[in-house]
């Protein structure tokens, strides 16, 4: 049986604000990176609104508005609490694997319009170009992706005893 340490609540909250900032300086805006972290140093993944206001010392306002672009983005979910009519949100097992999954996704999307855009800027001018190597390099990055997130699973099996 797995033995639970006591933790220091206040070094919680330094974690959560110190990744919070790292996310924020990469381009999350500051109360969603807060909130996603909150999630992910929680054991269970999970919050309500009303926890996550309380934990970060923030108005449920802010929550509503951090967790809208967290679903959008889909790093975090939406549930009903069983048997209630509260909210929670949850933050994926493999977030990392769902996240650029997802992007790959997007990226597979954005092909047909750079295609159009080469097509229409030429492949022989300074633009046409540039849009050429960047439909190159989603292409290379769609191809590569399936096998790399094949050999993290297998990683993260072996790592984890999954």
């Amino acid at each position: 049986m797995t033995q639970v340490s006591e933790r220091d609540e206040q070094a919680v909250l330094r974690f959560i604000e110190r990744f919070a900032a790292a996310f924020a300086e990469s381009g999350m805006p500051r109360m969603p990176a807060r909130v996603f972290v909150a999630l992910l140093a929680s054991d269970e993944g999970t919050c309500t609104a009303a926890e996550l206001a309380d934990l970060l010392r923030v108005s449920p306002a802010a929550i509503s508005g951090a967790v809208r672009y967290l679903t959008q983005v889909g790093l975090v979910s939406r549930e009903r609490e069983t048997g209630t009519r509260r909210d929670v949100y949850r933050v994926y097992d493999d977030v990392w694997y769902e996240a650029i999954f997802r992007r790959d996704q997007q990226l597979a999307r954005w092909e047909g319009p750079l295609k159009e855009g080469v097509e229409v800027l030429g492949g022989d001018t300074a633009a046409g170009r540039r849009i050429e190597e960047t439909l190159a390099f989603f292409q290379f990055f769609h191809r590569e992706l399936p096998g790399m997130l094949e050999r993290w699973r297998a990683y993260r099996d072996e790592r984890f005893n999954s």
